[in-house]
């Protein structure tokens, strides 16, 4: 089943999200200590809410050094959608 998430994630974070709380609850319960934190995360930061929950799941207690550098990833991640989908709506308005 891991791998189905993971080919997943190739096209949408959410929907990778979607399945590891539908198949693998416990890795989402064991990553976040309330259930709005995912949710939030499920809206507003897809790609760093799923790499927390696969760094957690993967160090057994909390992210280590590389596990961090896949969250910063992708933190960044996400402001880049933001940001692209800022740039392109001011592109069709100019047009």
């Amino acid at each position: 089943m891991g791998c189905f998430v993971f080919l997943a994630a190739f096209f949408s974070a959410r929907l990778a999200l979607f399945l590891t709380w539908v198949f693998k609850n416990e890795k989402l319960s064991a990553a976040f200590t309330s259930g709005w934190i995912p949710i939030l995360g499920f809206f507003l930061l897809p790609w760093t809410t799923l790499a927390w929950t696969w760094t957690y799941s993967v160090a057994k207690g909390g992210p280590d050094g590389f596990g961090i550098f896949l969250v910063i990833i992708a933190f960044i991640a996400d402001l880049a959608s933001y940001g692209s989908g800022d740039r392109e709506r001011r592109r069709r308005a100019r047009d």
